[in-house]
């Protein structure tokens, strides 16, 4: 694991130790890799907001709902490793590769 040294003045550095005691960090090394973690996932958030803001701002789709499932399965098939397989019935399955 990468370390990484962090200088601070005395007040942010005893705000960080009440916080680690407060909050049911061991070390304050947890407690700065919590707020990262923190961080991250509202960056995500906001990433997922502004691509769903983009997407209602494009405008209104075309084309049918079974096409839409089409491209949705077929991109998650390419992303995840899975196949659909058809059974005796002729309806698709999903299922994980084997090999």
């Amino acid at each position: 694991m990468a370390s990484l040294n962090v200088n601070m003045p005395p007040d942010l550095r005893d705000f960080v130790d009440q916080r680690t005691k407060k909050g049911g960090f061991s070390t304050p090394t947890e407690y700065v890799r919590h707020l990262i973690r923190e961080d991250q996932r509202r960056e995500a958030e906001r990433r997922i907001e502004a691509l769903f803001l983009a997407g209602v701002k494009s405008g209104r789709a075309t084309g049918s709902i079974e096409d839409l499932f089409k491209r949705l399965h077929k991109f998650v098939d390419e992303r995840s490793g899975e196949k659909q397989v058809k059974r005796g019935n002729g309806k698709a399955t999903r299922s994980h590769t084997r090999g």
